[in-house]
């Protein structure tokens, strides 16, 4: 039997976690105040103005892209901009039908609920979800066997708003069901700079020009990032480097974290060098690769490949994964020409591959 506990166990489980990681509510009210992602914000602008005028919910929006980049926030802001409730869960939080079920009965007219790691839906609760997104109703089994009747349950209209950082492991019946769908890229450096002026003003943080686009360039192109390091950064200023953060604090304090000038930390550097070292540059499948840095396969593959690949350290071959000249000469290790030929046979590989 569902009860309200249960119901505050799904729908507040990712809420109370994000509270509890947040010294000082960082995440913007609007638009207007979120900063990046131009072209989806843009887009988004005129879908809300569009339901609004209409005084119809707005399509089912899905939204996809590395971990970091601001789906959360950004789906408080479409709820916040349309002027309705926002309910909060994620994927593996709903464990069977009836779960989803209470979620969805619950809603009222126009609000929107937000699914965190979509893509980890069990495929019971994705088949409920189905009639709900199309036709705003529930369709219940009563009964087993031949006796067994179907009941239909309408819905009040609402907007679902799905979240993954793996958009290819989402059935093509439950992708074709967003109106929207939306990437979120990766950041700027001038654009995370922005983001870390903004951070430090509401946190109250000393911080110059030179500081921020420090911290900004080590952050890999993720705005969750550039809030984490901001704290810490100014943590080792208040306690040995005095308050305000400059260009060397900053420095200094990355330094002392492992975060080099191009964002790189431990992990990534313990990635390149098992590829490098043990398996002479690859091409090395996932599983190996995680068996001998003791990552797990799915934290390499969203969390750090991403990365790695966006600045080029790293290429995805069908044979596995190689690590590139940039990655040898950023660890400075010697480009051997034995690793170059292996290299170049498989970029051509991996070229016609793609052709």
């Amino acid at each position: 039997m569902y009860n309200d506990l249960d119901e505050e166990r799904i729908v507040s489980s990712f809420a109370k976690e994000s509270e509890n990681t947040m010294e000082t509510d960082l995440r913007p009210r609007s638009l207007g105040e979120y900063i990046g992602q131009t072209k989806v914000k843009e887009r988004m602008q005129i879908f809300i103005n569009a339901a609004k005028a209409r005084k119809k919910p707005l399509d089912h929006v899905l939204l996809y892209g590395p971990p970091g980049l601001g789906k959360t926030t950004l789906s408080h802001i479409i709820a916040n901009e349309l002027g309705v409730n926002i309910r909060i869960t994620s994927g593996p939080a709903i464990g069977h039908s009836g779960d989803l079920a209470a979620l969805l009965t619950n809603l009222n007219e126009g609000d929107v609920l937000f699914i965190d790691e979509i893509h980890r839906l069990n495929a019971s609760v994705e088949e409920v979800l189905y009639p709900a997104m199309e036709d705003y109703a529930l369709d219940i089994i009563i009964g087993k066997g031949p006796s067994a009747r179907s009941l239909r349950v309408d819905l009040p209209k609402f907007t679902l708003i799905g979240a993954t950082t793996r958009s290819g492991m989402l059935t093509n019946p439950l992708r074709d069901r967003f109106g929207i769908i939306e990437r979120l890229e990766m950041y700027s450096v001038e654009e995370l700079e922005q983001l870390v002026n903004r951070s430090a003003r509401i946190l109250g943080i000393g911080i110059d020009r030179d500081g921020a686009r420090e911290i900004a360039g080590r952050s890999r192109g993720t705005p969750r990032i550039a809030n984490r390091l901001l704290k810490r950064v100014r943590d080792y200023a208040e306690t040995i480097a005095g308050e305000i953060i400059t260009k060397d604090v900053a420095n200094d304090a990355l330094e002392m974290m492992e975060v080099d000038k191009l964002g790189l930390d431990g992990v990534d550097r313990n990635l390149l060098t098992a590829l490098i070292n043990v398996f002479k540059g690859g091409p090395v499948g996932l599983d190996t690769l995680s068996a001998a840095t003791g990552e797990d396969p799915s934290t390499i593959e969203d969390v750090y490949e991403p990365y790695l690949m966006q600045i080029g350290f790293l290429m995805r071959t069908p044979r596995g994964r190689m690590a590139t000249e940039a990655a040898y000469k950023h660890l400075g290790i010697r480009f051997n020409d034995e690793v170059n030929r292996a290299y170049k046979q498989m970029s051509i590989f991996t070229n016609n591959e793609d052709k």
